[in-house]
């Protein structure tokens, strides 16, 4: 393996944590005898290609500085190539990374642990979920959580994640069932009225939410996770409870395994990595071992 690493880097990310995680990160690498070299881009299409040309040119692994969207990016240019994938947590929700076992917000460290995983061999094959052409490492988000993103996307202010507190109060005040109609592999159709569903290849969103608690990267499967018709006052009860993954003991939830899920529903727009996939209906493949990444 080459040892040339390429820094993958979005300076936006974290109110501009993902320029200042490059430095000690990048530091970290050189320290541990790896050339370094930096990728950016004039926006996410260009800094794509970018990526892609350097996978293309054999580096030694793609290093993505930066969040969950960072993230997803590098997961489109690496997937399937063997190259391997290391994460520099500097983003707001981090749950790729957190899902990883990643230090979170610690560029240093996970620097560090990244030379050490690439001098061991300590990289290992995992899951991602595709839907279309686009590939997710998380969880693809239906429902009540995405119409809070799109509802925050579309908010000029307050900047930050205050915005999407507020479209979550908002959309509250909206909160109203939705039919779906599911279908996991080659099943019957379900006909429910829920309040979201979430398919999660990892365990958490939104900045450590375990909605999928019980999602494991190397299994082949999704966890679902249907969070059925419940009212206002339900739901936020429900809520804090998900930061623990307690929220699958209720009543009000069932979780299904599935390596292909099939989501249809009217008004609703599909999430992945925190990323606009698209207007539902949409279907979700588990891809084994589809990437290989970088790790303790």
């Amino acid at each position: 393996m080459t040892s040339e690493i390429t820094l993958f880097v979005n300076p936006t990310a974290g109110r501009g944590r993902g320029a200042r995680a490059a430095l000690p990160a990048a530091s970290a690498l050189r320290a541990a005898g790896f050339s370094v070299r930096t990728v950016l881009g004039e926006d996410a299409a260009d800094a794509l290609a970018r990526a892609r040309d350097a996978v293309e040119e054999g580096t030694g692994a793609l290093v993505a500085v930066g969040g969950d969207g960072m993230v997803n990016l590098a997961l489109q240019a690496v997937v399937g190539t063997g190259t391997p994938l290391g994460l520099i947590a500097a983003g707001t929700g981090n749950d790729f990374a957190r899902s990883l076992g990643m230090p979170l917000k610690e560029p240093a460290a996970a620097g560090r642990m990244i030379a050490d995983a690439l001098k061991c061999g300590r990289v290992r094959d995992i899951d991602l979920g595709r839907a279309g052409d686009r590939w997710f490492g998380t969880v693809l988000a239906s429902g009540f959580d995405s119409r809070v993103n799109d509802r925050g996307n579309r908010m000029r202010l307050p900047a930050g994640r205050f915005k999407y507190d507020l479209a979550m109060v908002a959309e509250l005040g909206a909160l109203r069932p939705i039919p779906y109609r599911i279908t996991l592999d080659d099943g019957d159709v379900r006909e429910v009225e829920a309040t979201l569903v979430a398919v999660g290849n990892g365990a958490s969103y939104g900045g450590g939410m375990r909605i999928c608690p019980g999602a494991d990267l190397t299994d082949g499967l999704f966890d679902v996770t249907v969070v059925g018709d419940c009212g206002r006052a339900t739901l936020l009860r429900i809520f804090p409870t998900v930061y623990r993954g307690t929220h699958v003991d209720r009543p009000e939830v069932s979780v299904f395994r599935a390596s292909r899920v099939e989501l249809a529903a009217e008004e609703v727009t599909g999430y992945a990595d925190g990323e606009p996939l698209g207007p539902l209906p949409l279907t979700a493949s588990c891809v084994r071992g589809a990437v290989r990444v970088v790790g303790p």
